[in-house]
């Protein structure tokens, strides 16, 4: 069995698929966006953290240790024995049957909703022999799988995992190579090839685009974007995502710079605007992921 670093399973989640869905959210993400909603996904370890309104200053963490938010070398016996569960570790190993056996507790609620699991993170392919082995497991219980990628991944990983997901939520944010590389930390090329050509092998992928005020939602963005998903095949609907300002107080804790905290989430109007280069391109086209 292979194991794998989890940091967080989100049960009834409405927002990565269709249906009633548990998201396993797993560490380490190769890219370092500056609006990331999932901050402590980025680094690919076990990380400790304090969360300051729980603490009282016990004895158990050096002084040093109280100044900063992210704790050192740690371990989950410390994390047991902090009386008020302050001390909290981000990422758990697990193995994948362990997972799977656990997924299936709420099989009952995919089943009546035509939900499923979907691995997201951080980006999951990063630990792609725990996931596809998940996968394969989940698969033959019969229950609806998603990958959630940004397809930032060696093409034969992404092509065998998601050859086991029902369905491929794919994450797409600017087309220009550098404003990609100044937002991400990483060029898009390998991003854009990827998804042509998944997009040449599987026939339901969602490509999700987080629209973010001053940084990617300027008309020439969204017109590239929608000139270049308009011929691929595979692609069954394009969703809007609104940025939100979620992943600023989770950034300090674990030691993640973010420049965005002035940003505000656009309104329901501005999306439908941005709506407007995907749709005239016949792009089925939804505005917060949802049909």
């Amino acid at each position: 069995m292979q194991s794998g670093l989890v940091f967080n399973v989100q049960r009834f989640s409405l927002q990565d698929g269709p249906g009633l869905r548990s998201t396993v959210f797993m560490k380490g993400c190769p890219l370092a966006c500056t609006w990331c909603h999932n901050p402590e996904s980025q680094s690919p370890g076990t990380q400790f953290i304090r969360m300051r309104h729980r603490c009282m200053a016990c004895g158990i963490c050096s002084e040093e240790e109280l100044a900063v938010p992210l704790v050192g070398d740690r371990g989950a016996a410390d994390v047991e024995a902090c009386p008020t569960g302050a001390l909290q570790a981000v990422g758990e190993e697990v193995e994948s049957r362990a997972l799977v056996k656990t997924l299936l507790r709420d099989r009952i609620f995919f089943d009546e909703s035509g939900g499923g699991v979907t691995f997201s993170g951080g980006e999951p392919l990063l630990q792609a022999p725990f996931v596809i082995e998940a996968l394969g497991l989940l698969r033959a219980e019969g229950v609806h799988t998603a990958l959630d990628t940004c397809g930032y991944a060696d093409w034969p990983v992404l092509a065998e995992a998601a050859s086991l997901a029902d369905l491929v939520l794919y994450d797409l944010k600017l087309m220009d190579e550098g404003r990609h590389r100044a937002a991400t930390g990483v060029s898009n090329r390998l991003i854009l090839e990827n998804l042509k050509a998944l997009s040449g092998v599987h026939s339901a992928i969602w490509v999700r685009v987080p629209i973010i005020p001053g940084l990617n939602d300027d008309r020439a963005n969204l017109e590239a974007t929608a000139a270049f998903l308009a011929p691929l095949a595979g692609i069954r609907q394009v969703d809007l995502l609104p940025y939100h300002p979620l992943g600023e107080a989770k950034s300090v804790r674990v030691g993640v710079t973010q420049s965005l905290h002035t940003i505000g989430t656009p309104n329901v109007e501005d999306l439908e605007g941005r709506a407007a280069p995907f749709r005239a391109r016949g792009l089925n086209t939804t505005i917060g992921g949802r049909p």
